[in-house]
């Protein structure tokens, strides 16, 4: 390899390429190569040394220690929702304190309390595993309550606060699967996984939903595939998209990828392993319950414009004269509806000639970004936990410090106007007009992310996870990683094996430079 060390000076200046086996570090060096992360360091100590050490740790190796950044905030997460935990919402506390979460009104409202199993005994609007997920820390917390009761030992709480701080514990589990899933995708970019762990919307919706179970499912599937292991992959997927159904929309990412490599049989794999996944986790409770099942998918399409959507944004300046108007409860969005189906294959149609037309092959983790990030602009769904399924794809899509904590200022900024603006004037809150800023500018921030990625596509040597090491394509591409391409509308025919791995290494083919070179590989 033909690179030659350097140290923290390499801050402003770009991505630091070290030699392998001069004792160099074996991984990037986050201090040395992001400003925001060299500027942090300045708190203990400033950025890592030019002949300090790595990979030697025997204990606070990159993934404890991101681990144990997401225990901090998910510890600083459990103390911002603590006052909801009791189910008294006196006040308007859920508001007040920014700690509403589903969990607490739906206890009662499908009848956990009394011992009913989602699904058999009520209707749940969430598909079949995240009911399960709830099953499950239903009967646990009633374990405990049966347990304290008995006991002189174990302090007694309300049933619904038991079962939040089950539920709790069990996404907290989802999180930490989730830093260990998104460090097995970066490669030589270990410490990008700590973007997970100090997240400010992992601090802010950790607690809101149960989507973290998706987004683990999801991630660990995106973990199998990078490890050649599809079908694992794929019931992975399956399951995940039992929880929730974005992830689809990865599925449909490795499919446009595949489809680019000639790697459609490993891509069959995974749909089928996943298709039998998700099947053999509804059938039974279809073939029980067939109208509870179904109420997730009746929901799904009966459900208006939600508030913090660009359509309900549409209808409030039009004063309702768009789209359906003014619809009757229990009306269906039939124009609403039909509408978004056009915008969302249209999305598709965009990101799969951008993923075909791209000077180099987009990484994994750039395609699934771009569609589930567009899938949460243009849908009439975006519930502010929502948000948490795009973490992990922005850290693999783009791990730039700065532009992913701008986003989630302005995620946690749409999380404060919502609650206020639910409090109502009469009580303090907002007014709509300035809840609408707020989702406005968070749609702002993710366009500007989305508009990132794509200019990385189009000019991979801008991309800081192929700039970053000597001979990188995609850390988390499994099948895909360093592939010849089969098919490219950028160039019309087949791309060789030769001309991939030369454009893997970062060149420009138009200047006749490249700024990563490795030889004798």
């Amino acid at each position: 390899m033909s690179s030659t060390t350097t140290g923290p000076s390499a801050t402003a200046d770009g991505p630091v390429l070290v030699p392998r086996g001069t004792g160099g570090p074996d991984r990037v060096v986050p201090s040395w190569t992001d400003p925001v992360v060299a500027q942090a360091s300045e708190a203990v100590g400033g950025p890592w040394g030019r002949f300090a050490v790595t990979g030697r740790a025997l204990f606070w190796t990159p993934l404890r220690v991101c681990l144990l950044f997401a225990t901090l905030t998910l510890a600083l997460a459990w103390i911002k929702q603590a006052p909801c935990a009791d189910g008294n919402w006196a006040g308007s506390v859920q508001y007040t304190h920014l700690c509403y979460a589903d969990a607490v009104p739906l206890f009662d409202l499908h009848g956990l309390d009394d011992g009913a199993i989602p699904y058999l005994d009520s209707a749940v609007e969430y598909p079949v595993l995240t009911g399960g997920l709830m099953a499950a820390a239903a009967a646990v917390s009633a374990g405990y309550d049966r347990a304290a009761t008995a006991s002189e030992v174990l302090p007694e709480v309300p049933p619904v606060q038991s079962f939040y701080v089950v539920t709790c514990l069990l996404l907290t589990l989802c999180a930490f699967l989730v830093v260990r899933a998104t460090l097995a995708l970066t490669g030589r970019r270990p410490w990008d996984a700590a973007m997970i762990g100090l997240s400010p919307l992992l601090l802010v919706h950790a607690f809101t939903n149960w989507d973290l179970l998706a987004v683990a499912l999801a991630t660990g599937a995106l973990a199998a595939w990078a490890r050649h292991r599809p079908v694992l992959a794929g019931v992975l997927l399956g399951l995940a998209v039992a929880a929730k159904f974005y992830p689809l929309l990865l599925l449909g990412a490795l499919f446009v990828l595949c489809l680019r490599a000639g790697r459609l049989r490993a891509w069959a794999t995974t749909a089928g392993a996943a298709l039998a996944a998700w099947v053999a986790v509804n059938l039974p409770v279809a073939l029980l319950s067939p109208e509870n099942w179904s109420r997730f998918f009746v929901f799904s399409r009966e459900r208006p414009a939600n508030p913090e959507t660009l359509w309900n944004l549409a209808l409030h300046v039009s004063g309702g004269r768009v789209l359906d108007g003014q619809l009757a409860e229990g009306q269906t969005p039939e124009v609403l509806n039909a509408v978004v189906t056009v915008v969302l294959l249209g999305l598709a149609a965009g990101v799969t000639w951008l993923t075909l037309a791209a000077p180099v092959r987009p990484r994994v983790g750039q395609v699934a970004f771009l569609l589930v990030a567009g899938f949460l602009l243009l849908n009439k769904v975006w519930s502010p936990q929502f948000s948490l399924w795009l973490l992990p794809l922005l850290v693999l899509a783009r791990p730039r410090w700065r532009s992913a904590l701008v986003w989630q200022v302005t995620e946690v900024l749409v999380w404060v106007v919502t609650m206020l603006h639910y409090l109502g004037t009469d009580n303090r809150g907002i007014g709509v007009e300035w809840f609408f800023l707020g989702v406005v500018v968070r749609d702002v921030a993710v366009v500007v992310l989305m508009a990132l990625v794509v200019r990385e596509v189009l000019q991979p040597d801008r991309d800081v996870v192929r700039t970053s090491w000597p001979g990188v394509d995609d850390p988390a591409g499994g099948p895909l990683d360093r592939a010849p391409d089969r098919f490219s509308c950028a160039r019309g025919a087949t791309i060789s094996s030769r001309d991939h791995e030369a454009s893997s290494l970062g060149v420009d083919r138009a200047g006749g430079r490249s700024r990563l070179r490795e030889d004798g590989r």
